[in-house]
């Protein structure tokens, strides 16, 4: 989006129109000036500009999923982006003199008219002044005048009414200069009254509609088109009722057809569409989550499956945010180029863990290595990968000792496997301890030396019995096709290394497997 408003802004001054301007020094006076003596006109020519500028508005409602109301939060933050964008007094100034732009009559180009009732008034409360300050000073000043009274109360009463218009004018400047909108609207959320205040919804409605007035305003000053753009995040973390609040503020803010107001909504369907079913206040109107969505949405952009380049990208900016790995390796570093002794104990071995830590990144990294073909592409579970890796190397050399320990290349895909496929590997899991607890129980070699694929194979019957009760831990698994290929062809992990491992497994939820256990203990009943 910026690099469209640059082309635009390159385009627009190669067909000679003016260079836009912003209300920022001589520009802030230009602003108030027009402000207080002109109204806007838009033009033919303002409605033929292509140039546009963006405002980023970011609104994580996870930041404010405690307040009552999460859609006075949303436009909160609405009216704190575009104050700071502008600066507090242009639009302290429109909200006492500022007036909405109206169209131009036939093909005028003319996009600053007068106002002349304003100017009149003003006039005329300065000449009330000037002849009342007059009338006073000659009251008390000329020696044969002094005594006439009738000089002195006309005279104080002209420059008070005018001069006191005047300074109603100024402070209500200042009160909004002091007052921001969103401390009005704090104001009115966080009031004893809240819940019954009828006209709540009108008055943010109204500071709503005044700060569209000044952004149309703004458009004709800047000699460009302004478009606020709010990324709406963490919406699906927040309870129904405040999510579909969300939604009923986005509406209200787009109530009008020429309101300014661009809307990123980036969220989960498959966890916003129940919230909106469940939300009390959604009743009759979002009963179908998706065709509420459908509605609501007018242009759905859903994220395409990763490439193999992006998801490589993305391990690696998750192996960058590691910094107690990089640490540890310039610090060693250090201490040998200082030739300082080496004291046996942690140090070496701690040596020894960063090398293997590294070796299992360098596998994920790796673009010709299968793993990494078994990357999610979610970016949380990648990082959640990259930080599990480190800790499952270090407890599996600190319980082994370095003796007979699996490859680096073998724990990754160890912990890829568990965080892909928790509800497969938990059961293929349960159905090795049960086996290994069963009378007669098989040969210890035999046990040790069979596949986990050939394990979960011969029990997913059971498995898909127990769909119904295990359905919601088996909505965590991913393509079971690619757990097939990752167990039978590219790692296929014995018994006894699923034991090995089992021990240093922190990524994978183990009252999964008490639950399956309890199942499957029930049914053998």
């Amino acid at each position: 989006m910026r690099e469209e408003m640059a082309r635009r802004e390159a385009a627009e001054l190669q067909r000679g129109h003016r260079r836009p301007r912003s209300p920022r020094g001589w520009g802030l006076l230009a602003a108030l000036w027009l402000l207080a003596f002109y109204e806007p006109v838009v033009t033919e020519g303002h409605l033929r500009r292509k140039n546009l500028e963006f405002l980023f508005v970011r609104f994580s409602a996870w930041e404010f999923a405690g307040c009552d109301k999460l859609w006075a939060g949303l436009v909160t933050t609405l009216c704190h982006h575009v104050r700071r964008h502008f600066g507090a007094l242009p639009l302290s100034v429109f909200h006492v003199l500022g007036s909405r732009p109206r169209f131009a009559s036939g093909f005028s180009q003319r996009e600053w008219v007068l106002k002349k009732g304003a100017c009149l008034r003003l006039w005329g409360l300065l000449l009330v002044l000037a002849a009342g300050l007059a009338v006073l000073l000659v009251a008390l000043l000329v020696p044969g005048v002094k005594e006439h009274r009738a000089l002195k109360v006309v005279g104080s009463a002209a420059a008070s009414l005018s001069g006191s218009s005047l300074l109603l004018g100024a402070l209500s400047v200042l009160k909004n200069l002091v007052v921001s909108e969103k401390k009005k609207i704090e104001r009115l959320t966080n009031s004893d009254r809240f819940a019954g205040q009828l006209g709540f919804m009108s008055k943010v409605r109204g500071e709503v509609e005044v700060l569209v007035d000044f952004l149309a305003f703004m458009e004709v000053f800047e000699r460009r088109r302004l478009r606020v753009v709010l990324e709406i995040t963490g919406l699906d973390l927040c309870y129904p009722e405040k999510a579909a609040g969300v939604f009923n503020a986005m509406a209200t803010l787009l109530s009008d057809a020429n309101a300014p107001f661009i809307f990123l909504l980036a969220v989960d369907p498959s966890v916003i569409v129940p919230c909106l079913e469940q939300a009390g206040c959604m009743r009759g109107l979002a009963d179908n989550g998706y065709l509420y969505l459908s509605r609501a949405v007018s242009l759905p952009f859903s994220i395409p499956e990763t490439g193999a380049r992006s998801r490589l990208r993305s391990v690696q900016a998750a192996i960058q945010t590691r910094e107690d790995l990089m640490y540890r390796i310039i610090a060693g570093n250090v201490a040998k180029s200082r030739g300082a002794g080496g004291v046996p104990g942690w140090k070496e071995a701690d040596s020894e863990a960063v090398a293997w830590i590294h070796e299992a990144f360098r596998c994920l990294h790796d673009g010709s290595d299968v793993l990494s073909g078994y990357l999610p592409d979610n970016g949380a579970s990648v990082r959640r990968i990259v930080n599990t890796v480190p800790i499952t190397l270090r407890l599996l050399l600190h319980r082994s000792g370095g003796a007979g320990v699996a490859s680096p290349r073998a724990a990754a895909a160890w912990v890829v496997l568990a965080d892909r496929w928790p509800c497969r590997l938990s059961w293929t899991l349960q159905c090795l301890e049960d086996a290994g607890q069963s009378v007669p129980a098989p040969a210890p070699a035999d046990a040790a030396g069979r596949s986990l694929w050939s394990i979960f194979r011969e029990n997913a019957g059971e498995l898909s019995a127990l769909r119904q009760p295990l359905g919601k831990v088996l909505s965590l698994d991913g393509d079971p096709e690619l757990f097939q290929a990752f167990l039978a062809r590219d790692f296929p992990f014995s018994a006894a290394e699923a034991r090995e491992f089992l021990g240093v497994t922190v990524n994978l939820d183990h009252s999964i497997r008490r639950q399956m256990g309890l199942l499957r203990g029930l049914g053998r009943l």
